[in-house]
This record gives C-alpha cells, sequence and structure tokens, in this order.
C-alpha cells in the first residue's frame, strides 16, 4: 500500500501547509477568525482547532503500537481530546504553538518508522469507544488524508476572508521532485 517515504513526506507536507495557512490565519482579526462560514467545523479558528483535535487522536494512538516510538511521548502527555469539535484554545498563538509541537512530533516519528511498523495491525477504539482493528499503513494514509481534506476547507476558508494562503500542490513543497 504505502511505504515509509510516503509517510516522511507527508509529515513534511503537512507541517509545510500548517505554517503557511498559520502565517496567513495570523494576519486576520480575531473576529475574522472565530466568524462562523458555515464549514464543517465554523469558523477559521474551528477548522484549526479540529485539525489539532484530530491529530492528536490519531497520534495517541499511533502511540499504542507495539514499537512504543519515543517520539510519541510528549502526546502520551496529552489529555485526550473530549470531542472532535472541541477548541483546545481560544487564542491563534496557542493553537499555533501545540500545532508546530505536533508537526515536530509528527516528523520525528515517520522518520523512526520501519516496514514493518505498517504491516501491523492496530488495535483502538474510535471516540464513541467502538472498537476497530485496521492495518498500520491504512490508518497513516487515513490520518494524513483527513489533514489535507480540512486544510483544503481552510485554504478557502482563508481566501474567502481575503488572504492568499499560496501554492499548496504537494508538488511545490520544497525538496520533492518535481
Amino acid at each position: 500500500m504505502i511505504g515509509c517515504d510516503y509517510a516522511v513526506t507527508m509529515a513534511a507536507y503537512n507541517e509545510w501547509m500548517n505554517a503557511k495557512l498559520y502565517a496567513a490565519a495570523s494576519d486576520l482579526p480575531a473576529g475574522e477568525l472565530a466568524m462562523d462560514r458555515k464549514a464543517f467545523f465554523g469558523s477559521i479558528i474551528g477548522t484549526l482547532s479540529h485539525i489539532v483535535v484530530g491529530d492528536t487522536v490519531w497520534l495517541k494512538r499511533f502511540a499504542t503500537h507495539p514499537a512504543r516510538h519515543a517520539s510519541l511521548d510528549p502526546v502520551r502527555e496529552l489529555a485526550d481530546p473530549a470531542a472532535l469539535d472541541q477548541i483546545l484554545f481560544s487564542k491563534l498563538d496557542e493553537l499555533c504553538a501545540r500545532r508546530t509541537m505536533l508537526d515536530t512530533v509528527m516528523r520525528q516519528w515517520t522518520a523512526e518508522l520501519s516496514e514493518q511498523d505498517l504491516r501491523h495491525v492496530l488495535s483502538y477504539k474510535n471516540m464513541k469507544g467502538v472498537p476497530a482493528r485496521k492495518l498500520f499503513a491504512g490508518l497513516l494514509v487515513t490520518f494524513f488524508n483527513h489533514q489535507t481534506h480540512h486544510r483544503g476547507q481552510l485554504t478557502t476558508l482563508v481566501s474567502q476572508a481575503g488572504y492568499e494562503p499560496g501554492v499548496t500542490d504537494l508538488m511545490w513543497l520544497p525538496g520533492v521532485k518535481k
């Protein structure tokens, strides 16, 4: 399905795009960030927060992998999010600090993954407590696809607020062969 290179590339893409979107969002007044724009998670801050919540939930699940990757230790210490629409931080700078920490963890963690790790079947429970067992490689695809999906929404929301997020295509990620 996928290899470790995929995870490393997607973690780098994730970090690059998050930096671009947080930079664009930081130019917006607080009222623009909080304005209900009728998106899945309402506002720009709501959507940014949802991505952080989703990443935290998934990384905490990934932290139960038998390989016990040390790079996931900071995530193990985080509180479990209560809901997918939870606003973890009302101030963008606080949310940005958590985002930066998660992106650093993801970059370090994906560099540690082995092909054997990807073949593991992970058991976990969803937010409603329903048990699941899925191939780790497939869960990584879901994880990175979720981020990309909601960042696509954010590029629209930020653009509607009058700010241009710039090029967002993976092929323009610095260091990716074009």
